[in-house]
């Protein structure tokens, strides 16, 4: 069996370290470095090439979302995985945008942290159960025809959807149309209403699904 090289990318101490007893007692995982913020993350995942990275999203000097879309740019075959206390759509989409293989809350199990590592190794994703419900329910939409004919959507909507689906946020969304955060967000909440969705995941996967965006 192939060793399995882990990178682990947290801002606590008792957090990476607290990982790192539970992964020393797997004798097919070896955790090969660890990084305290995310652009540490970056350099340590360029020098060690490890086989898969924890990565929390909250992190100083270069937070997780960031530091996944760098690591992703670089080494495609590098799986990253979330490790996070945020349910918040606005992250699942951001970093299923930058590539991410998984995305599970610091709950999880042992066991159930073991296998997911194993199983973004082999090439699967593996997903909190709430983000899985979410994208299941968007795509049996989708498979209904529930959608109904393309929304017209004006072209300043149709460039912030396209921002979205890269997995940018509002205040980036805002930086690069030179407009403010308030007016992402009302653009954001008209183009829900057009497309029928509720939330950033369901906008994206309905985007890249008519063809509206790409990544």
């Amino acid at each position: 069996m192939k060793e399995i090289r882990v990178l682990l990318a947290d801002d606590h101490t008792l957090i990476r370290d607290g990982l790192k007893k539970i992964l020393a007692l797997e004798p097919g995982i070896t955790v090969v470095g660890d990084a305290a913020n995310g652009r540490e993350a970056v350099q340590l995942a360029a020098e060690l090439t490890p086989d898969v990275i924890l990565m929390d999203i909250n992190m100083p000097e270069m937070n997780g979302i960031e530091a996944a879309r760098r690591i992703k740019e670089q080494q495609p075959h590098t799986a990253i995985i979330a490790l996070t206390i945020h349910e918040d759509e606005e992250y699942v989409c951001e970093l299923v945008s930058a590539g991410i293989s998984g995305y599970l809350l610091k709950d999880v199990s042992a066991d159930a942290l073991v296998d997911s590592i194993t199983q973004v190794c082999a090439g699967d994703f593996v997903f909190h159960p709430s983000v899985t419900r979410k994208m299941m329910g968007e795509f049996r939409r989708m498979a209904a025809g529930e959608a109904g004919e393309r929304p017209c959507l004006t072209a300043r909507e149709r460039e912030v959807l396209e921002h979205v689906t890269r997995g940018e946020s509002n205040r980036e969304i805002a930086r690069r149309l030179f407009i403010s955060e308030k007016t992402v967000k009302n653009h954001l909440t008209n183009i829900f209403r057009k497309i029928g969705v509720e939330d950033r995941t369901q906008a994206v996967l309905y985007a890249l699904k008519n063809r509206l965006a790409r990544l």
